[in-house]
């Protein structure tokens, strides 16, 4: 499926994006993006007041800054992504100069001025009215206009502590160095990734692969304890300090804004609506959650009295390599064993077999594409009738110097109407996954398969939207229903069928995984729930304290205090694990909460699926167009309830938890059946 295709005004040869760049081309090609999207907006502002229509003010809006978009994402991109540093540098820069930009159009009075008299004409203008009126003043048009310029100026500021932050945490080479006695017990195919010193010892990195490795297999205790102090220590002398910084710009903007809080500015206008909603959902599943915590942890103690009779306490080093264990003795596998039957390109077919089914799609992938490095692949998403292109997928999954270091989808070209068509939107999954070895490929865990899932998740609701707009297209959604698409579609690899369809052994495709084995994969799935879920609520919690905080923040003094009230235990002194707690300065601000709020809903609409059938065509394509294509036409509560034909209520995440309905009320009123 090779092809031409047009990027803004250029051609770009096997490619939807641009993604070779030479040094000092993503700051040219930035700085003319802004220049035309600021030529454009003024000429919005030069319309006579009398000669102002929606058409000229409104949609042109969003067709301008649909276009600056469309312009700078895939620049942006290239700081998380590109080989070559100094262009990655640029890239990280662009971003930051994008967050200033956008901070700038969204305080400009003129433009305010010029929208706020005009009258939709359609519910769809309807809805891009409120939610763009709603966006300018929450960023301070109500306010003087000496308040509004400090407001721009500590915005801009703001936008320069967290993209140093992340990129900090981008360019972080940590490594440690083991002896080969120190890494007994990990598995050969991961040793083998670790670079070999003169000495003979093993350096390794704190990249998402070497650490998982250590943290699960090895034997040796202090080794997996020197692994995780130095994880949660990443750039602890910057970043805890550019937090630290963010945190007290967040007070001063919410502040200059009219809110008590930057939790209390973050959540307006959300699913949550307010603080009060988030704190009462979050201290309400402590109880039951530190009770399934506590059994768990209990658990797993005995394990380790096993060797150690005199162990008193589970350390958090010692609970992925006991979880490893439990897994062996309960349900007779281990991780190892699973994964031949997971390879990468076996899994990724059943995966897009999987989702073409459900939403009546087909992948084709484009052999001889044009990317910014050999590993990253590129997938048309195909109308089966016709063949006419949806959108397009990149695929980036193996960690390198200098890029993410973790998970996520990252768009690039976005969804709308334009010329009397649609638009073919553009989206990347940046991953870390196991590379391919020199006699086997790249293999899966259960772990990596259903992040594999949760990616491509947003990847559909980004891809496979039909909103008219570009500013309210893709997952442009309110940020505590962002998750809702890909946690729901994460549950799909926990399907017997679904499971069996994308396994294939490395060594024979044909050969499917065992229904035996299988079976216990899926039995073994509560396995550490509450300890998963603790987690999630412990850095949801620590988010939120964070951020209702008025006054300067001890940032990992917060986080020892959560995390003792949630596990019972301090972590390790010295540690500083909000060096590293990317999604703060990643967007996800007061908005962490979101993925346990969410999860109520994914929950609500997996069950449905359940009820006619994991790959039931009709339901899926009911999914697509009444969920994932609508982007922000409507509020999410609104999606729920048309996709269920109710409201979504709590019961579904207590069942999923294990959780007595009877006895336990810890979700607010929002997210009960009523």
């Amino acid at each position: 499926m090779a092809g031409t295709f047009r990027n803004g005004g250029g051609i770009v040869k096997n490619s939807p994006i641009q993604t070779h760049y030479l040094p000092g081309e993503i700051p040219r090609l930035n700085e003319a993006a802004e220049e035309t999207a600021t030529a454009s907006l003024n000429a919005i502002v030069a319309i006579l007041p009398e000669e102002r229509t929606f058409e000229n003010t409104f949609l042109a809006f969003d067709r301008i800054l649909t276009d600056y978009a469309d312009a700078v994402c895939p620049l942006s991109l290239m700081g998380n992504v590109y080989p070559e540093a100094e262009v990655a540098a640029e890239g990280i820069s662009c971003e930051e100069s994008a967050s200033v930009f956008v901070t700038c159009v969204y305080t400009r009075r003129d433009l305010y001025d010029a929208f706020r008299e005009q009258t939709p004409r359609t519910p769809e203008e309807s809805r891009l009215y409120d939610i763009t009126i709603r966006d300018f003043e929450k960023n301070g048009l109500k306010l003087p206009e000496e308040c509004l310029a400090a407001v721009r100026e500590m915005k801009t500021a703001l936008s320069g502590l967290e993209t140093q932050y992340s990129a900090n945490l981008n360019n972080d080479i940590t490594t440690l160095v083991f002896t080969a006695d120190e890494l007994k017990g990990i598995p050969t195919s991961s040793m083998a990734a670790f670079q070999v010193t003169p000495q003979g010892t093993y350096r390794v990195t704190l990249k998402y692969p070497d650490y998982r490795a250590v943290m699960m297999y090895a034997k040796n205790e202090d080794t997996r304890r020197r692994m995780y102090v130095a994880y949660n220590n990443r750039q602890a002398d910057t970043n805890t300090t550019l937090l630290e910084k963010a945190i007290i710009l967040r007070q001063k903007i919410a502040s200059e804004l009219g809110y008590a809080t930057w939790a209390d500015y973050r959540t307006k206008g959300r699913m949550a609506e307010n603080t009060e909603t988030v704190m009462a959902f979050l201290t309400g599943l402590q109880a039951p959650l530190k009770k399934k915590y506590a059994g768990e942890m209990a658990d797993l103690l005995t394990i380790k009295q096993g060797p150690d009779p005199a162990a008193t306490i589970v350390s958090p080093w010692d609970v992925p390599y006991l979880q490893e264990i439990q897994k062996k003795e309960l349900y007779a596998y281990d991780e190892e064993e699973v994964r031949e039957y997971f390879p990468v390109d076996t899994v990724l077919s059943g995966l897009f077999s999987t989702y073409g089914t459900l939403f009546g799609i087909v992948f084709h992938e484009i052999e001889d594409a044009r990317v910014w490095s050999p590993d990253v692949r590129l997938f048309a998403v195909c109308d089966p009738d016709n063949d006419d292109r949806i959108g397009y997928l990149y695929l980036d999954l193996y960690p390198r110097e200098g890029k993410y270091g973790h998970f996520c989808a990252a768009e690039a070209i976005g969804g709308r109407m334009t010329d009397g068509a649609y638009s073919v939107p553009v989206m990347i999954i940046i991953g870390n996954f196991h590379k391919p070895e020199e006699n086997r490929p790249s293999l899966l865990t259960i772990d990596e398969i259903e992040t594999l899932f949760h990616e491509t998740g947003h990847s559909m609701h980004f891809l496979l939207t039909r909103a008219p707009y570009g500013t309210l297209s893709g997952f442009s959604v309110e940020w505590d229903f962002v998750e809702t698409p890909s946690q729901t579609l994460e549950e799909w690899i926990w399907d017997p069928e679904v499971l069996e369809s994308i396994s294939g052994h490395y060594t024979d495709p044909s050969q499917k995984i065992p229904e035996d084995l299988r079976d216990r994969i899926i039995a073994s799935r509560s396995a550490g729930a509450g300890n998963l879920y603790s987690r999630l609520l412990l850095n949801s919690l620590e988010d939120m304290r964070f951020h209702t905080a008025t006054g300067s923040v001890d940032v990992t003094e917060v986080w020892y205090q959560t995390h003792e009230e949630i596990t019972g235990t301090r972590p390790i002194a010295g540690t500083h694990q909000p060096a590293s707690f990317g999604h703060l300065m990643g967007g996800y601000d007061a908005g962490y909460y979101g993925y346990l709020w969410s999860k109520v809903y994914a929950l609500n609409i997996v069950n449905a699926f359940k009820e006619t059938g994991m790959t039931n065509r009709t339901l899926g394509m009911k999914f697509r167009d009444e969920v994932l294509s609508k982007g922000n036409m409507d509020d999410g509560m609104v999606l729920l309830e048309q996709f269920l034909g109710r409201e979504p209520g709590a019961e579904a995440l207590y069942e999923y938890l294990g959780i007595d309905v009877s006895t336990e009320e810890t979700l607010p009123e929002e997210q009960k059946n009523r």
